[in-house]
């Protein structure tokens, strides 16, 4: 059985930012589904980021919703795993170097360490390593 893919839409402002932006944390943009309203930004084999004009996006919604603007709310969180907690410092900083914004206090827990931060459209995204024992049931140091 193929493997399950995800597609996290967000509404974006300004696209061309947006997408400059997530191309800066090393993302690359699927030109076969992107226009002018609309970019797919593939994180990896099975998880893209469907970047939506606001236009875009509410022609998705349900008649008369708004949309949530996530630099005064918190609409969702996107979690992403990393490989190491190099990984995690190294996207995490890469977000904040493309202009994207803290989220909350980094986390430590000795077998688990995570960043967040914010887009340039305040969605809120979480980056976690966890150490491959500890999900084996090791010890969890």
């Amino acid at each position: 059985m193929a493997p399950q893919m995800i597609f996290v839409n967000l509404p974006v402002k300004d696209l061309d930012a947006s997408k400059a932006f997530y191309e800066k944390l090393g993302f690359s943009v699927n030109p076969q589904f992107t226009d002018e309203t609309a970019a797919c930004v593939v994180i990896s084999d099975a998880i893209f980021v469907m970047l939506l004009t606001e236009e875009k996006f509410r022609a998705f919604t349900a008649p008369g919703k708004e949309i949530a603007d996530a630099t005064k709310v918190t609409e969702t969180l996107v979690s992403l795993s990393a490989e190491s907690r190099e990984k995690v410092d190294a996207l995490a900083d890469a977000a904040l170097a493309a202009g994207g914004g803290p989220a909350k206090e980094p986390l430590e827990l000795g077998f688990m360490y995570g960043r967040s931060f914010a887009d340039l459209d305040g969605h809120h995204w979480e980056v976690s390593w966890m150490d491959p024992a500890a999900l084996q049931g090791g010890a969890q140091g």
